[in-house]
């Protein structure tokens, strides 16, 4: 498989063709034994999987592993665990798909009591607080879990656990694994901590997003209290969101955390950052470093997070991997998601790109509900994202998800490699017509190629091409063209 580096904002592979990805995550957080041992951690994504993948048109995984898998006990790394994760990238490798290692959290801690994942119980710095089970939603202990908040605190202040700081334990972990997989010829980048979450502050953010919420319902118009209160009545509730559709009534509220998670990403965060890329640099330079954005960030407040730096120089592989979703995600009442709330999140993304200058790829987004009244907003975003010219991995695979409703939309067609520079592509869902153009520079050593979800109908190329059958009544186009501009139209 080619190398994938970045080039500006855009990733191109070891032939100079513009990348685009179309992926999914694989995520094992573990499984709690009854009996009170250490989590199982089985990756058991099987060849039948990974090959059903690429038939329809992934060529990207996000590839979830946790600390507490890594290293259980300081400084003794669990080299079968890391056997198990090498067997699904091997996967990748031989259909086609390149990964990029994500290391998990929520909630910050995998140990007993806890809902979340992550940290081992060793690295869980809590001054004795207690975990607590949720009650309505699984992210409760950042809003108010003191032991969530306390083992955050420390793991920002870099408290020593055995005179060693406990970033020190994190990036050595990091390191062991990069050199692991650093010559892996499906290796993507390196996702370094999932929706790092402030601590105590991230408490504070979250009061004050509440008392701003409350303080917008009483004094902008175009919330009625009287309107609100008939619906809560009337068993409407879900509607009270309504005015928060308008996405600058919205931001008013999110407003309120913008210092705080500002002061966290320009601190401690891109400190960390940086630490953690020396550390994998000390192995390998292989691998883009993945830049995410905090809990907080992924509701559209502004990452303010500079690029990483090693010895005072800018990492040259980097990108940015932001996270976004709609409040009803993962509820029924998923079918009211907000476009236009959404989107902003997406626009806020977009600015934090623009100042970087680096590519983008979404690393998490989507959710699922019954029915298919919410896949509107999936058509919404995939949109968004073409326009953009980013690529994605989808939140998350589930036992069912390629049989699911979802992938009518997930599998689609990708401009996989292009000579040259995007222009623009676009699938227009209700005429079923996919249309690419892109700027050709000079003759490459590969085709143009275009992942065909189905049978064409019709293909316009002013260029010749071939098509590769992938299975799933999916092909891949290769289109040769000279240098110049130029536009390929497929009806379906």
């Amino acid at each position: 498989m080619l190398k994938i580096s970045t080039l500006k904002t855009r990733f191109v592979d070891a032939l100079g063709r513009e990348r685009i990805f179309n992926g999914v995550n694989l995520c094992d957080k573990g499984r709690k034994d009854t009996d009170g041992a250490r989590r199982s951690y089985d990756l058991d994504f099987d060849e039948a999987l990974i090959a059903k993948l690429a038939a329809c048109g992934f060529n990207l995984v996000r590839l979830g592993l946790t600390w507490d898998a890594v290293e259980p006990q300081p400084r003794r790394y669990d080299e079968a665990y890391l056997d198990r994760v090498e067997r699904v990238a091997d996967l990748c490798a031989k259909y086609g798909i390149y990964f990029f290692l994500d290391m998990h959290q929520d909630l910050f801690s995998a140990a007993k009591g806890c809902d979340g994942d992550g940290a081992p119980e060793w690295a869980c710095l809590t001054d004795g607080a207690k975990y607590q089970p949720a009650r309505f939603v699984w992210a409760e202990g950042y809003f108010w879990g003191k032991a969530t908040q306390r083992s955050f605190d420390h793991f920002w202040a870099n408290t020593e656990i055995d005179g060693v700081p406990i970033q020190t334990y994190y990036a050595d972990m990091w390191k062991h694994v990069a050199a692991r997989f650093q010559d892996h010829p499906a290796l993507f980048g390196y996702d370094l901590l999932n929706e790092p979450y402030p601590g105590t502050d991230g408490g504070k953010v979250f009061r004050s997003l509440i008392a701003r919420l409350v303080k917008v319902v009483i004094t902008d118009k175009r919330c009625k209290l009287i309107w609100m209160a008939k619906q809560v009545l009337t068993g409407n509730a879900i509607r009270c969101l309504e005015p928060f559709n308008d996405p600058t009534l919205f931001r008013k509220v999110t407003q309120a955390g913008d210092a705080l998670i500002r002061k966290f990403d320009t601190g401690v965060y891109s400190a960390f950052l940086n630490r953690v890329t020396k550390a994998i640099r000390e192995v390998t330079d292989n691998g883009i470093i993945m830049m995410e954005n905090s809990y907080y960030s992924n509701l559209g407040i502004p990452y303010s997070t500079p690029p990483v730096t090693v010895d005072g120089r800018q990492e040259p592989q980097l990108c940015f991997a932001p996270h976004a979703y709609d409040l009803m995600v993962d509820t029924p009442a998923y079918k009211y998601a907000s476009n236009t709330r959404v989107g902003s999140i997406f626009d806020e993304h977009r600015r934090s790109q623009e100042r970087l200058g680096i590519p983008l790829l979404v690393g998490e987004w989507g959710g699922q509900s019954e029915g298919t009244d919410w896949l509107f907003h999936i058509d919404y975003l995939l949109a968004k994202f073409n326009r953009n010219h980013w690529g994605q991995t989808y939140w998350a695979y589930y036992p069912g998800l390629l049989e699911d409703p979802i992938m009518t939309r997930l599998k689609r067609p990708t401009p996989v490699a292009v000579c040259g520079e995007i222009r623009d592509y676009a699938y227009d869902l209700d005429n079923d017509v996919f249309t690419l153009e892109y700027e050709q520079d000079r003759v490459y050593d590969a085709p143009t190629e275009i992942y065909l979800h189905k049978p064409a109908k019709e293909i316009v190329c002013d260029g010749s091409y071939t098509l590769t059958d992938k299975g799933e009544g999916a092909a891949l186009l290769s289109a040769e063209t000279a240098p110049g501009s130029h536009s390929i139209r497929i009806q379906f």
